[in-house]
Formats: C-alpha cells, structure tokens, sequence
C-alpha cells in the first residue's frame, strides 16, 4: 500500500491546493491508496489527471466531482501593491513560500513558484489578491507539466522542513527563558513567598517540558 501510495503522490500535480479535502497531495495519495478515497478529486489534475490515477489504481475513469471544483487553466498569484498592507497572512499559507515580504511592508509573487492554489485570496483581508490564467485555453495537465509539479513538491516538502526547524528554535528559546525564570525564581517573588513560588514553579515547569517535547518532535 505504500508504494502505491508513492506512485499516486507521483502523479498529482503537487499544487497543494486543498481542493481534494485534504491537508496535501501526499495525504490524498494516502487516502485514495488505503483508506479507497475517490480518485476524482484533483480539479489542477484534471480529467487527464482522473486517466493517470485509473491506470495506476485499477479503478474506472470517473467525471471530475464538482464539489471539489472544476478543471481550469493555470493561474498565477498577483497582488496589488497599492493595496497591500503587508499583514503577511498571505504568506503564511502559501505552500511553495511564493510570496516574499514581511510585516507592514509590500509583497510580491514569485510568479515561477506560484502553482495558483488559491490559498492566499480568503486571508487577504482588503483583497488585493487576484489569481490571473496564463495558459490560455489549456486546462489541467495540458496547463501543468511534470517538472513544474517536480518544483512544487521540493518547494513544499523545503517548507515544511522550514517549519519544523522554526518550531524547534522557537521551542529552544521558549527552553532557556523558562530555565532563566526557574533559575530566578525567589527574584521574581515578593507575596505569599511559598504558595506563589509553588503556583510560578508550576507553571514554569510545564512550559519547560512543552517546549522539551516540541524540540523533540
């Protein structure tokens, strides 16, 4: 079941999109290889997308399940400057890290980064946001190719590698500023010394085992 669950995630475009209802590609393939999912719930994948995933899973061609969305051309992020006011919402769902900017200053798209997941524009809170088609009227697979699914996926799988190291340093200096307190604890105490201690150390103390066990994760 594992390596069928590889080769489905091989051939799912990897825009990451959520339209399948699920968190990612990887997870879809998860699902359609062990847990039967359908496998027409890729709308970026298309109807050819549909074939591809026949062919692999054994399972008939079935027409594309509206509720998931419809087959479209390629789409590309672009934000409008005079508007953003660089909240950075955009850039904390965006799965490929196509967006670039930072907190209260404007932000752009990477346009080649960009697999038109839509995932930006229900966060932009002054919707300056729109998702603009540059392939014409190809649609699906005949919009996307391989090596651009190739891209999204090592960009995506690097994000999530980012994410997991900011956790842990985030995790770290949560550590040495509860290990800092606990260290100073008496410093810090000026009522009730015993019974406030006890309420700080234990409060401290739990801080300091979650930021232990996120390091570790």
């Amino acid at each position: 079941m594992i390596a069928l669950a590889d080769r489905i995630n091989d051939a799912l475009p990897q825009t990451q999109c959520k339209r399948c209802g699920f968190p990612d590609c990887k997870a879809y393939a998860q699902a359609i290889a062990i847990d039967n999912a359908p496998i027409n719930q890729c709308p970026p994948g298309g109807l050819e997308g549909v074939t591809i995933l026949s062919k692999i899973t054994g399972r008939p061609v079935l027409p594309l399940n509206p509720d998931n969305g419809t087959e479209g051309p390629m789409t590309v992020a672009v934000i409008d400057e005079a508007w953003c006011i660089g909240c950075t919402l955009c850039l904390k769902v965006c799965p490929t890290d196509a967006i670039l900017g930072s907190n209260k200053v404007m932000h752009t798209v990477i346009e080649a980064a960009c697999t038109g997941c839509d995932l930006c524009l229900p966060v932009c809170p002054v919707d300056c946001i729109e998702m603009v088609p540059i392939s014409d009227e190809h649609t699906g697979w005949s919009a996307w190719s391989p090596a651009l699914a190739q891209q999204a996926r090592q960009r995506y799988e690097a994000r999530q590698l980012r994410l997991i190291e900011e956790d842990k340093q985030h995790a770290s200096r949560q550590q040495s500023k509860a290990e800092m307190k606990l260290a100073d604890l008496a410093t810090h105490t000026r009522f009730d010394a015993d019974k406030e201690m006890a309420r700080k150390r234990a409060i401290i103390e739990a801080a300091l085992a979650k930021a232990k066990t996120r390091q570790k994760s």
